[in-house]
């Protein structure tokens, strides 16, 4: 299901959805921005969100931002810890609603 070719739909995307693509482009760019918090803290939290939403372009490409920013596997592990001791969290305080 998840090939990178279908990464090579994004020029018909913005073709089809010029306004829209560009403000999505847009967007994205001034969110990993350098702002108050510096580029590589960015990407590592995006690596972080990406592996809780499982989607493995949003991995690779922002595992690759990271390691350009400067980011370390031992950097790039313990933001995937987080994330995953987040998700589990959301597990067992979900699972209170279980037990009415």
């Amino acid at each position: 299901m998840y090939h990178q070719d279908h990464l090579k739909n994004i020029p018909k995307m913005n073709d089809l959805a010029p306004e829209a693509m560009r403000a999505f482009w847009a967007f994205d760019r001034l969110a990993v921005a350098e702002g108050a918090i510096p580029v590589k803290y960015k990407e590592l939290i995006a690596v972080a969100v990406a592996v809780t939403t499982q989607c493995p372009y949003c991995i690779e490409i922002h595992t690759a931002n990271a390691r350009k920013a400067g980011a370390t596997d031992t950097e790039l592990t313990e933001a995937t810890i987080v994330a995953a001791a987040l998700r589990a969290g959301g597990a067992i305080t979900h699972a209170t609603h279980a037990l009415g």
